[in-house]
């Protein structure tokens, strides 16, 4: 469901949405053609309309919501705008503060840190035994900056590249609430949603 398709979201919302999204499409194309085309960079951004459509099915009262390589941010602060408590945690501090920024342009509260999504002692072991994490760049766990745990967060949103889905799904369950909701956005757009074994998906 679209902002516009949705009779809870007001002109007001809904204006800030689009041109929140539409400033997120200019900070990509300016960050590829300023970084990425000169050195790789893990940053690709995420169907942001695709993810809102999951995040206003999933929202109700009191959720919290973590995004894991927030990057510059963009769907943390949809998340917060429609009324989720949102956190971000992003290893690259040059990304962190073109969140900040975000933050303060859009009047978000939603809060981010740089460290790394993984907590601390958490250790991924494929059933190969293959323990490589792919582009998950490893730091320090961004968790004790914001005072919370993984299974303190309702909803937990990611964009993993080919082949790191399987850990992200593992550190769910080893260390994320038992009833939260795991959002991953395919390499086909497609956003889905795991949780208590069920799946979902958007667009259905």
């Amino acid at each position: 469901m679209a902002p516009d398709d949705c009779p809870t979201f007001d002109t007001a919302l809904r204006t800030k949405l689009a041109e929140l999204s539409d400033e997120g499409w200019k900070i990509w194309s300016r960050f590829d053609r300023e970084i990425r085309s000169r050195r790789w960079h893990p940053f690709v951004p995420a169907d942001f309309e695709r993810v809102l459509q999951a995040l206003v099915a999933l929202r109700r009262p009191g959720l919290r919501f973590l995004e894991w390589g927030s990057a510059t941010g963009v769907i943390a602060i949809m998340a917060d705008l429609l009324g989720y408590e949102a956190y971000g945690i992003e290893l690259d501090e040059d990304l962190v503060a073109i969140s900040l920024e975000l933050v303060r342009q859009y009047g978000s509260g939603a809060r981010f840190v740089a460290g790394s999504f993984l907590p601390t002692g958490y250790t991924w072991r494929g059933h190969d035994g293959d323990g490589r994490l792919g582009t998950v760049g490893e730091g320090s766990s961004g968790y004790p900056k914001l005072g919370l745990s993984l299974d303190d967060f309702d909803v937990v949103y990611a964009y993993p590249w080919s082949g790191e889905e399987a850990m992200m799904h593992d550190l769910m369950r080893a260390r994320g609430a038992r009833d939260a909701n795991l959002l991953l956005q395919r390499s086909s757009g497609d956003v889905e949603s795991f949780r208590n074994g069920k799946l979902r998906r958007w667009p259905a």
